[in-house]
């Protein structure tokens, strides 16, 4: 049936939330440690001697796969970067003919992660000739498991993947309706049903797993004391970080005093930590962080508030990018306007003078973003509606997230190469993917619950128009376009080979996306969605013993 685009169309967010954590962070005092943390860094430093000497007593194939995958469920792969990558090439070219699904599945699985190719032919010796599944493998939870979250890495024109998806995702809606009896495993399917462990977020699952592990029988107790003091002594410098940070951000929307842009401190520094945890990478996690906030606010000025001539101006300055440029603008913008110069500018001041060439992309990509910000609004004030792929030539910068691939990489240390910033620059591949799931999932939640007063129809409208269907019709089309751009993603592992560290992380910043936006909500903006996980995250201690 036709649709009828003004009545389909999703109602206005006319002011946004106040941030749910306000000066929180500021003069939160972190509860009483069990131990001191210099107790835990040197009893953590013991545990990484002993957890190393477990590569070299792994007694087969198996045996290294579970370690490793161990490892990365815990969260505390970042120690063991160089061991793990020499055991994955080792296990790439060994001989394997296991006859488990699950060690199938998770060989498959960890291999393609680490840009090594596995055929999807390795799966042929569990179906019958007619192609389907045998029979005898319906009946292994794990196995089903293992096979599903494996499948996730698929790349364009792998049916037989896409098939193993929907074989073990039945399967497994079967067993957890069967009453799969409440464990471990009943939780990773549960979430793996919501989220395929391929595109979660490793810090969510790291926390999950800490909790479940000890239940396993193969539970190994140096492996797990390591996983909970890394997560809490990661979680003391987490904290220091936001607090400092939540100082920084409260000054800066103060200064720039625009009332109507959403305060998301705490989500911005929460998102940029999903994609860099690990200590080493401090400087990126602030950087990007700090970019973030400032993008929020660009955003919210031409969704929100600007009028076309000011959305004008506000784009001249951007693109003169010098603090005179400060002359044309209205008003309230100049301190935005002053802030974002001296915020670059800091920036820049703090990279070492091999690095400081970094801020050049950083500042193209913010300028490239803010003159499609200007479309859009030029869009929005002759109330056009381009067509599906001219909104996409758009639309998939504006969602920022090729911008943020960008800054992820300045302060980003041995990922920060001028070829991996020339890449996300270029915005091919895994980047551009990474901006399409950006689009469609921040489309889906606003085409649910609403868009900013002054924003552009949204990709779901552009289709609905251009190809006369309903809204359902549309939003499936652009759910499937989702699935699409992960399969891209998963490729690139295999077409940049040299980049295969840059693109796992262009890979958690579409991991972080999913997150804010899965079941079309939007937890970024209506942050009371995610308030739950970062107490989890940064306040909640691990109990240690």
């Amino acid at each position: 049936m036709a649709s009828n685009i003004s009545a389909a169309a999703p109602m206005l967010v006319e002011a946004f939330d106040p941030s749910v954590w306000g000066d929180f962070f500021v003069n939160y005092t972190p509860e009483p440690l069990q131990k001191s943390e210099e107790w835990m860094r040197d009893r953590a430093d013991q545990l990484k001697e002993e957890v190393t000497l477990l590569f070299e007593t792994c007694k087969d194939v198996e045996e290294k796969l579970k370690l490793v995958d161990v490892l990365q469920h815990l969260g505390i792969d970042h120690h063991f970067e160089r061991r793990i990558a020499v055991a994955l090439s080792d296990i790439h070219g060994a001989e394997f003919n296991s006859s488990s699904l699950h060690d199938v599945a998770l060989r498959f699985r960890l291999l393609r992660q680490h840009g090594l190719w596995v055929s999807p032919d390795e799966f042929n010796k569990f179906k019958g000739p007619d192609g389907r599944f045998n029979a005898e493998v319906i009946d292994d939870p794990m196995g089903m498991l293992s096979l599903y979250n494996a499948a996730h890495l698929l790349i364009h024109g792998e049916v037989e993947l896409e098939d193993a998806i929907l074989f073990s995702r039945h399967q497994l809606e079967t067993i957890i309706a069967r009453n799969l009896k409440s464990s471990p495993l009943s939780q990773q399917v549960t979430r793996a049903l919501r989220i395929p462990l391929p595109r979660t977020l490793k810090r969510i699952e790291a926390l999950n797993y800490i909790a479940e592990y000890n239940q396993e029988q193969a539970c190994n107790p140096s492996v797990l004391e390591l996983a909970r003091l890394d997560f809490n002594l990661l979680q003391l410098l987490h904290l220091r970080e936001l607090k400092e940070f939540s100082r920084w951000g409260n000054n800066l929307y103060g200064a720039v005093e625009l009332t109507y842009s959403r305060d998301r401190i705490v989500e911005c520094y929460f998102w940029s930590y999903t994609i860099y945890y690990e200590q080493k990478y401090a400087q990126a996690r602030i950087i990007l962080a700090k970019i973030f906030v400032l993008a929020t606010l660009l955003d919210d000025t031409y969704d929100m508030h600007a009028t076309l001539e000011e959305g004008q101006k506000l784009n001249e300055a951007i693109q003169r990018w010098d603090e005179s440029a400060i002359s044309v603008l209205p008003e309230y913008l100049k301190n935005y306007y002053a802030k974002l110069m001296s915020t670059f500018k800091e920036i820049e001041d703090e990279l070492k003078s091999e690095e400081k060439y970094y801020i050049t992309y950083a500042v193209k990509a913010y300028q490239r973003l803010c003159k499609l910000y200007l479309q859009q609004a030029v869009w929005f004030h002759q109330n056009y509606i381009p067509s599906f792929q001219e909104h996409l030539e758009v639309s998939i910068i504006s969602s920022g997230s090729p911008m943020l691939s960008v800054v992820s990489f300045v302060g980003a240390g041995d990922l920060a190469t001028k070829e991996a910033l020339e890449w996300a620059f270029d915005c091919t591949d895994a980047v551009k993917a990474c901006g399409e799931i950006g689009r469609f999932q921040d489309d889906l939640a606003a085409f649910k619950h609403g868009k900013g007063k002054l924003d552009m129809a949204t990709s779901v409208e552009s289709y609905m128009k251009e190809h006369n269907v309903t809204g359902e019709e549309a939003t499936a089309v652009i759910s499937n376009l989702v699935e699409d751009a992960w399969k891209t993603i998963n490729q690139a592992r295999f077409e940049r080979s040299s980049l295969v560290p840059a693109v796992n992380r262009v890979a958690y910043l579409a991991m972080s996306i999913m997150f804010f936006y899965q079941g079309s909500e939007d937890a970024y903006t209506f942050n009371k969605l995610s308030m739950n996980i970062i107490k989890q995250l940064f306040v909640k201690l691990i109990p240690i013993i």
